[in-house]
């Protein structure tokens, strides 16, 4: 191993949970991956997060005692500093789960424990698309939308352990969509992958049968995916194209909002719909500089994540890193 510490990432997914050593540069070794199975209760759930991290280290070709920590990433809602995870609704019936005492009794070792949309911003800070900037916004856009944001090498955890909650600013209030969290106008119903396809869907009721979407989706079982959308979009459907230019500007409004608050060097979009290529990214660049103020809309960089769905794994590593770093990366 060399002089080189190492750690033990851990991203726990609704239906997957995913884990690899990390050494203290960031370099990943090769991961795992093991069902959650959420249904079969949190004792199965924990069990298997400390076989996901046992597994980890052994496909790694290390051992126990060549590691420094372990951090674990899970979904929220979440006590973060308690360690606990609450309630959440893609884990059920889950409910007030000791993640961190668990982990850190089963191993002996110091264990960081972190949102998992906060951990992939600060696997894309560590390493990724914020690797030698002082600060950093993520927007993770999947079937919802959600974030993290690091400032100076602080995750922004909020006081009760729910800060960078992106998503569900608000975007549109005249005539504000319905989120999935109960509430109206958050981004997350306007841009989200989910949000897409339900805005697309609405637009073809009323298009009189123009759009290439519709030899897709017929109103029957046949799904229609946002990926089926951006490619329409790209082959000149109108319909398609106008659906991409609503939610581009909605991110755009996003990363407004927050870069007028904390004014951050670097603003990533990461998440499935990046698939959509350059051509999203540069929409939603070019409606940032007409929304943002003069300085920050010339000086904040927006670009795509670059680590993909090993952002949270690497995140939850570099979180182990920094307890037993004095806080630093």
């Amino acid at each position: 191993m060399g002089n080189r510490l190492l750690y033990v990432g851990l991203d726990v997914g609704g239906t997957t949970m995913k884990a690899c050593v990390v050494d203290e540069t960031g370099q990943a070794y090769p991961s795992i991956s093991m069902a959650t199975e959420a249904y079969k209760g949190q004792d199965h759930g924990l069990e298997t997060m400390a076989e996901s991290i046992r597994r980890a280290v052994s496909e790694a070709g290390k051992t126990m005692s060549e590691i420094a920590g372990i951090g674990v990433a899970t979904p929220g809602p979440m006590d973060i500093s308690g360690g606990i995870i609450l309630e959440p609704a893609n884990l059920k019936p889950w409910k007030n789960v000791p993640v961190r005492k668990y982990i850190q009794e089963a191993f002996g070792l110091p264990t960081a424990y972190q949102n998992d949309a906060n951990a992939a911003a600060l696997g894309e800070f560590w390493v990724g698309a914020g690797k030698e900037a002082k600060s950093l916004v993520l927007f993770t856009l999947g079937t919802g939308i959600g974030g993290g944001i690091i400032l100076h090498n602080r995750v922004l955890e909020g006081e009760h352990s729910h800060g960078a909650e992106i998503g569900h600013m608000k975007v549109e209030m005249t005539k504000p969509r319905l989120c999935g969290c109960g509430h109206w106008g958050c981004l997350e119903s306007y841009a989200s992958a989910t949000s897409v396809v339900k805005r697309t869907k609405e637009a073809l009721e009323s298009d009189g049968g123009k759009s290439i979407l519709h030899t897709i989706w017929q109103g029957g079982d046949q799904e229609i995916t946002s990926r089926d959308i951006f490619d329409a979009a790209k082959n000149g459907d109108e319909l398609a194209q106008k659906i991409v230019d609503e939610t581009s500007f909605y991110l755009a409004v996003g990363a407004m909002n927050l870069m007028h608050i904390i004014d951050p060097e670097i603003v990533a979009f990461g998440g499935g719909m990046v698939a959509a290529g350059p051509d999203f990214l540069q929409k939603i660049q070019h409606y940032v500089k007409e929304l943002a103020l003069p300085v920050p809309a010339e000086k904040t960089i927006i670009r795509y994540a670059m680590l993909g769905s090993d952002a949270g794994m690497i995140g939850s590593a570099a979180g182990a890193r920094m307890l037993t770093n004095n806080g630093k990366l």
